[in-house]
């Protein structure tokens, strides 16, 4: 059964360790991930996201954060990222990507964790590989199958 979920926020950085900056739109290369991110490059981890609805849920336990604070390049609402398997297959925008983890090691001591107690990245945080190229803007509607 497809579900859909929608875009709240694309984001990029110019430089790994910071957090990224709202855009409009970024575009989205097999092999690389994200054009124009600090973070671009081959491997399993070209394209971070994060649901909002996690992020307002730290920003509760007293962080000052915004999308974007996580380094996730896609914000997202109304989808459980951290409960799909790897392997599923989002459709976001003219674009394709494949969950490929679940979670990271967090920094240590990140400021995240300092101002709200906790960090979610490592539990919450979704990782995927870029299967068809294209463009992802904030507002595009995107699509799952469970």
């Amino acid at each position: 059964m497809m579900k859909q979920f929608r875009v709240v926020s694309t984001n990029i950085s110019s430089a790994k360790g910071t957090v990224k900056k709202p855009v409009v739109s970024i575009n989205l290369k097999t092999g690389v991930g994200v054009v124009g991110d600090a973070h671009a490059g081959p491997g399993d981890r070209q394209v971070s996201l994060l649901a909002s609805e996690d992020i307002e849920a730290t920003r509760i336990k007293g962080a000052d954060i915004v999308n974007g604070s996580f380094a996730e390049n896609i914000t997202t609402r109304g989808i459980d990222l951290a409960a799909l398997p790897v392997g599923t297959r989002l459709n976001i925008g003219s674009a394709a990507l494949e969950i490929s983890q679940i979670g990271k090691q967090c920094h240590r001591e990140c400021e995240i964790m300092r101002q709200a107690g906790d960090c979610i990245m490592p539990r919450r945080g979704v990782f995927a590989v870029v299967i068809a190229e294209g463009e992802v803007c904030r507002g595009d509607t995107g699509t799952y199958d469970i």
